[in-house]
Order: structure tokens, then sequence, then C-alpha cells
């Protein structure tokens, strides 16, 4: 009797099983990560004692937007569908007569009809399709339940210091990675995977993160009071922080990152404002300034003081204002002499350098009447010296104005510059560079 039985129930399944089944999944809330999907059946289809868990070749999955599907045979991934559209799965392990070669799927049919025979007529399989959530998921809530230490940092007043801030607001993430999700987070869920059931445990992790996160930000230059404008950046650096848990293990990036409130401690905020303070003082115009407008505010104050009379409040003022070492005067005097030297260091107010001359060997900057390299004289300027100092070589000097003196033609080599000892004598060749004497090198 028992043979008869699974001899019946393998004919009796495989031939059920023959029908091609159509998947679907409903609209996915923002609760629900994953769901298994569903095989549709109404009362006049003709398939409904097929098994749950086995998949015909040649079945249809309808796949929707913002969803991704895969298919789990024997507990193994074997295909993936990340495309809206429909999908046909045409590489199942259960044949059927209704989809491809008759001929190969009768051979096929009967090989598992055998097959189930030995397991008492049971399917020994287990196929399943999930379709994953793949849209952001929004309104994850979180809170600094204690303060998170931040560092403020400005360069322009060499201020670095960690203070303590809390923050709350909303975060959003979505599937990145479906295959990664189903391994190591849902696996085979007998219906739904909610989101509840990872949103405490992503929440600790996010706020465990927000000190490194805090801290490159603060690396940019940003001011704790300017981080709400910079959101991007701070969901940027906390995917960063979180990749190897979040993305790497889970399939899970932030897709953005709100925060509704940041604050320091009312201490920190009076430390920070003091010392600012204190920094701007450091310019002496700035300090003068201070000292100018404190030094009228007591000047009020004394002018309206009738317990002691006005001039005794006056006499205390210039008491307080020479035990101090320092007065306004002082002070722009050294904001004074400050600016000086930045104002003699433009462009428009200094001198120009001094060139020097080239000697023949290629030493350029010379200043001396020798060569600093190889010792050479300094080469006799070019053209005739006016009264006044001046080299020209036209018939006028332009310093003074004056005439070229006439008289005889003075010589000088124009190819190395040499100079005879007696200019107006020269020798018929330069004994330098052999060139000949002629008008040319008359000056």
């Amino acid at each position: 009797m028992g043979l008869i039985k699974a001899i019946t129930g393998a004919i009796g399944g495989v031939v059920s099983d023959q029908w091609l089944e159509y998947f679907y999944c409903d609209s996915l809330d923002e609760e629900i990560l994953v769901t298994k999907g569903q095989k549709k059946t109404k009362g006049r289809a003709a398939n409904n004692n097929g098994e749950e868990n086995i998949i015909s070749n040649g079945s249809i999955i309808a796949v929707n937007e913002g969803q991704c599907m895969i298919i789990v045979d024997q507990g193994k991934v074997v295909d993936f569908c990340a495309e809206a559209g429909e999908f046909r799965y045409d590489s199942s392990t259960e044949p059927s007569l209704l989809y491809g070669s008759l001929g190969e799927n009768i051979k096929k049919t009967f090989s598992t009809v055998g097959k189930r025979f030995t397991f008492g007529g049971d399917t020994a399989k287990d196929q399943r399709v999930y379709f994953f959530n793949t849209k952001e998921i929004m309104g994850n809530k979180y809170g600094t339940a204690n303060p998170v230490p931040f560092r403020v940092v400005d360069q322009n007043i060499g201020l670095d210091i960690d203070i303590s801030i809390r923050c709350n607001g909303e975060y959003s993430y979505k599937i990145v990675d479906p295959l990664l999700f189903y391994k190591n987070v849902c696996a085979n869920v007998k219906d739904d995977f909610e989101r509840r059931e990872i949103d405490s445990q992503l929440k600790t992790e996010l706020m465990t993160a927000l000190q490194p996160a805090f801290a490159k930000i603060s690396a940019m230059g940003i001011r704790y009071s300017a981080v709400p404008a910079h959101t991007m950046e701070l969901a940027d650096a906390l995917n960063e922080v979180l990749s190897e848990k979040w993305a790497q293990l889970r399939g899970i990036e932030i897709v953005s990152f709100g925060i509704n409130a940041m604050k320091a401690s009312e201490e920190d905020e009076a430390m920070i404002k003091e010392l600012q303070k204190s920094a701007v003082l450091r310019n002496p115009n700035m300090a003068a300034a201070t000292l100018v407008g404190a030094q009228a505010e007591a000047m009020k104050a004394a002018a309206s003081n009738t317990a002691t009379g006005p001039m005794m409040a006056f006499a205390g003022m210039n008491m307080a204002t020479q035990a101090g070492g320092m007065n306004a005067q002082q002070l722009f005097q050294m904001g004074a002499a400050q600016q000086a030297p930045m104002q003699q260091a433009s462009p428009a107010a200094a001198p120009a350098a001094a060139e020097g001359w080239t000697c023949a060997c290629g030493k350029t900057g010379n200043t001396g009447k020798f060569c600093g390299e190889c010792g050479a004289p300094k080469p006799a300027a070019d053209g005739w010296t006016c009264s006044c100092g001046a080299v020209n070589k036209g018939k006028f000097c332009s310093e003074c104005g004056a005439k070229k003196p006439a008289g005889e033609p003075l010589y000088k080599c124009d190819k190395c510059g040499w100079e005879p000892e007696d200019p107006k004598n020269p020798p018929k060749f330069c004994p330098e560079c052999g060139d000949p004497f002629d008008e040319s090198d008359a000056q």
C-alpha cells in the first residue's frame, strides 16, 4: 500500500506542477523590506493543487518599479532581476510539458516522477521568489541621548578645541545590494521582513558613527552652527564611516541625513565667543577701538556719578588708565606701524631693483667694477658722459638736456668694448679681438 501511495503521490504531484505559474508582489510599503512572492491562483484556476514552493520551467514573474526579485532554488540564489517588467524563468529544474520541447520535457518529467517516488511521493525540492523594496526608506528618527564630541577649528584665529553638542533629526537609507541583504540579513523569510527588525541596530551604529563623521566635517573647516547647511557632506562622511558594516556587509547605504537641531552647551558657546573676542583684540586697531569705547562708557558713568562727584570719578578713571600701561593712542600707533611695512611692500611703492651688469662669461647681476665670477672689469658704458654724470648716446643729455660736447672722436672697440689708453689715437686693430678700428668705433 505504501508503494502504491508513493507512486500515486509522485505522479499526481508532477502532473499538478506541470502548469506554468505567475508570481507577483503587491505594492511594498515603507515598513516592509523583503517579502515572499505570491503565486496567482483563483477558484476557477486548474493549478490550485500545485506545490507551494515549486516553480515550473517557463513560469512568469512580474517585477514592479522600486522592486528587485531573486529566485532561490534549494537555498541558493539562482537568478536575479532588478528591471521592471515581465521575467520568464526558463532554467528551472522542474520541467513542464507546456513549455519548451515536448519530447525532451517528457523524458525530464518521468525522471522527476522517479525522483519523487524515492522520497515517498514528495517533491524534496524548495524553490522561492523574493521581492526586495529598493525604494528610499524614509522617516528614521535619531537623537543623541548623550552629548557627542565635536572639534571646533578656526584657522583664522588659531582656535582648535573640543566641545560637546546634541543633535536630532531623521535619515533615510535604501537597499543597494539585495543579494548581500538576503545573504547576511533576512535569508529565507516565511512571509515578510520588516524594517523594525533592524531599525534599532542601524540607529545604534549610526550614533556610534556620528563622532568620526563630525570629525571629518570639522576638518573641512565647517563650524558646528553651520553643519545643518552641509547635510550632504555629512551623509557622505557617514557612508564612508559605515561603508564596511552597512554597504559591504548588508548592502545598505544612507541616502539623506537631516538635522532638526544642533546645539552646544551654554558653557561651550560662551567659551568660544570669549576666545573669538580675545583673538580679535590681538589687532592693535581693534583693541584701541574697544578701549576707546570702554573709556567713553566710563566717562558717561563718571559724569552721571553723584555719590562721589564727577571729579573723583574722572580721577579714578585716569588712575586706571595709567595702571593699565597702555592707552588708545599707543595702540593706534602700533596698528599704523604694522600697516606701514605692508604699504611699503606694495608694487606701486617698491623701488625698482638694480639689475646690475652682465659679464662676457655669462655672470649676471654684477654690481661692482669687476665680475664676481671671473674678475673681468666692468665694460665701459657706450656713449659719452655728460658733465652731470649721465651716460648718453644721442646728441643731447637725457638727464639735463646739455648738448654733446664737440671735439675729436673717442674710439672704443665696438666688438669687445676694449678702450685704448689714448682714446683719440687708437691702433689699427683691437689687441683683444683683432677687429679693425674704423668710423663705427668712434664715439
